[in-house]
């Protein structure tokens, strides 16, 4: 249950900081078009915790009793009548540009912070895999493309990737696009050569979550299990196994990463086993007794040696200068930015799995997972729902600042309101609309959990 309850606690921190930055940016520019705000509310419901602001507008600001959302409510004379000192101060009384203005903000600020969260991760330094590619399954569409163990991707299309992250954007944006993926890859000897992955009319199934890598039939490279040094006393040290040697299997379970070694090993406290090592060009064997120990409770196997992780050649620290750091963020929200338009547009069309629409129960586990992984993965998860919720709110929905904007423009245009009839409409189909998305999104991620 402590697992349940973290990930709550990070979800619920991340949804009031985000929203609180959305709603601050309604807040602040209405502020500056001259708007009075009535009050500014993080969460729903019964407000817990209320305080008025100073000044003459006399703000209420709360804390309200579901933090899964809030608002700002502006001075509106279509739901209350304005006293004379607030003629002209009323959301509905100001011009046109000021209330679009206004409407822009709240997905605006959700952009800038992603530019601030991403520039202190660029800023402080990313360690950074450079995108290898692992084991190659025979005849997946990876292997029949060319591609082998070792190959390193520089390019998808034309976008270099230093990273497997941009690799990865890169490759579901051309498996969803015309099912076709450009690579340029240099092999182990250092030869170049360009290459094309090509599956045809099976994207949409490819680009359902967690399917890319097996779906294309190969996975990144991941650290072998060579052994740094050997433990005096440990299970390692009374076998034949020596520094230097790569262990490639456990009791006839296959070992091609350090992550299948600890795997194989941690399940079997206590076993002999027959574990298999490459010594140079040979290929050995040696008969080990794993060692039992206990680990916050659990009994699990250990064999006593540290493995190398000296694989400078792929793993790098990746840091930028302020400058840098701030270009190098901006790109990269625009990037994202423009990726989730087309990642949406493309699960209208049904070129892409609509299974990758992600509701609470998921969001709530990716929250706490982030956290539990550090600082800079807790800020690049924040960035990245930051940015969903800037898109998502542009969307011409009614109930949304975009669908508020295409009132508005329409007024700009018409040089009045929509109809009331019109916008109840609109509003109807709006709150429709949502509740089939949120339906769906609550059915995926309980599907994920059941399997």
């Amino acid at each position: 249950m402590s697992g349940f309850f973290s990930n709550l606690l990070f979800f619920i921190v991340a949804i009031s900081v985000l929203v609180a930055i959305h709603e601050y940016g309604h807040y602040i520019v209405g502020r500056w078009c001259g708007m009075k705000v009535l009050r500014f509310s993080i969460g729903f419901g019964k407000p817990l915790v209320t305080w008025t602001g100073r000044g003459e507008d006399r703000t209420e600001y709360c804390i309200s009793a579901v933090p899964l959302g809030g608002y700002v409510r502006f001075l509106d004379s279509r739901e209350a009548d304005i006293s004379p000192e607030d003629q002209g101060r009323a959301f509905d009384q100001r011009p046109v540009p000021a209330r679009i203005a206004v409407l822009l903000a709240g997905p605006g600020f959700n952009f800038l912070f992603a530019i601030a969260a991403y520039w202190a991760i660029f800023a402080s330094g990313v360690p950074t895999m450079l995108p290898t590619v692992g084991n190659v399954a025979p005849d997946s569409y990876a292997d029949t493309a060319g591609l082998e163990f070792g190959d390193r991707i520089l390019a998808v299309g034309d976008r270099e990737t230093a990273d497997w992250e941009t690799a990865l954007v890169a490759i579901l944006d051309g498996v969803s696009g015309d099912g076709r993926v450009p690579l340029q890859i240099q092999r182990a000897s250092g030869t170049q050569r360009a290459l094309t992955i090509d599956v045809g009319e099976d994207a949409s199934h490819l680009t359902e979550p967690g399917m890319i890598f097996s779906g294309l039939g190969f996975e990144p490279w991941r650290p072998p299990a060579i052994i740094g040094d050997i433990v005096t006393d440990g299970a390692a040290s009374r076998s034949e196994l020596a520094t230097g040697d790569r262990i490639v299997a456990v009791a006839g379970t296959a070992v091609q990463s350090s992550a299948d070694l600890v795997a194989a090993v941690s399940a079997r406290p206590g076993e002999r086993v027959t574990i298999g090592y490459v010594r140079g060009e040979q290929q050995r064997s040696t008969e080990v007794e794993i060692d039992s120990v206990e680990v916050d409770g659990a009994t699990i196997g250990r064999i006593g040696v540290q493995l190398d992780n000296d694989f400078g050649d792929v793993f790098y620290l990746r840091k930028f200068g302020p400058l840098d750091a701030f270009a190098e963020a901006s790109q990269k929200t625009w990037d994202t930015m423009a990726f989730t338009l087309r990642m949406l547009g493309r699960m209208v069309t049904g070129d892409v799995s609509i299974k990758n629409i992600s509701g609470p129960i998921n969001i709530a586990q990716f929250a706490g997972d982030s956290a539990e992984r550090g600082l800079n993965e807790f800020l690049t998860f924040l960035a990245l729902v930051s940015i969903s919720l800037g898109v998502l709110n542009l969307l011409p929905v009614p109930v949304l600042d975009g669908g508020q904007i295409v009132y508005q423009t329409v007024e700009l245009l018409k040089g009045s309101p929509m109809s009331e009839r019109a916008q109840i409409i609109g509003q109807q189909f709006g709150i429709l609309a949502l509740v089939l998305l949120m339906s769906f999104a609550v059915y995926n991620d309980i599907s994920r959990i059941l399997g």
